[in-house]
């Protein structure tokens, strides 16, 4: 093979493949709900559930102005946080959003659902 064919074919190889390393934009805007979700369980008590739903609200608007959706989860845990500060009408709003979003999650949302409702 000649040397400019071979130039040629690793160049056209080496954009190739760095085009398909900058696909790494997620597909959700995270915002503070992993850090949430930990400091629930590692730290209980250290941010009341009233801060986490505000600051929940606060990433879904920068989401909604990015045109990202919100990460699986997300609306399951706003409704977690919902029925702890006893808005159970409100919880189970965010669990139905969840399974609207997530079909995978059905069968789990109506469970939780069914006990909220049990209460």
């Amino acid at each position: 093979m000649q040397p400019a064919k071979i130039l040629l074919v690793l160049g056209s190889s080496l954009l190739i493949l760095a085009g398909c390393a900058n696909q790494k934009q997620s597909l959700y805007q995270w915002g503070s709900y992993e850090d949430q979700v930990y400091t629930i369980y590692s730290e209980p008590g250290k941010v009341s559930a009233e801060e986490q739903i505000i600051k929940l609200g606060l990433d879904a608007e920068k989401a909604r102005a990015t045109n990202k959706s919100v990460p699986p989860g997300y609306h399951a845990h706003l409704g977690f946080l919902y029925f702890q500060t006893g808005k159970p009408d409100a919880a189970v709003q965010s669990l139905e959003h969840e399974k609207a979003l997530f079909p995978e999650s059905t069968v789990y949302m109506n469970r939780l659902i069914a006990r909220i409702k049990a209460n």
